[in-house]
């Protein structure tokens, strides 16, 4: 398995989070994301589809997200 580093989280300014306990959640949110996406990277590849494909509908998925706090 690749090594993921976990990036130092930052505001949208540009200063970064320093509440230990948001770095935390952030952290352990990213953490259960990274092994949902290892399984279903896995269970896909068994079952025959194409890595490549997989990767890029992750990616997609991922792009796709809404945020519902974006000031409008």
């Amino acid at each position: 398995m690749k090594n993921f580093e976990i990036p130092t989280w930052v505001q949208p300014d540009g200063q970064p989070v320093t509440c230990i306990e948001k770095i935390k959640v952030l952290n352990e949110n990213l953490e259960e994301l990274r092994e949902i996406a290892q399984d279903a990277l896995e269970d896909a590849i068994l079952m025959g589809c194409d890595e490549k494909q997989v990767r890029s509908v992750l990616a997609e998925l991922l792009a796709s997200l809404d945020n519902p706090y974006k000031k409008v």
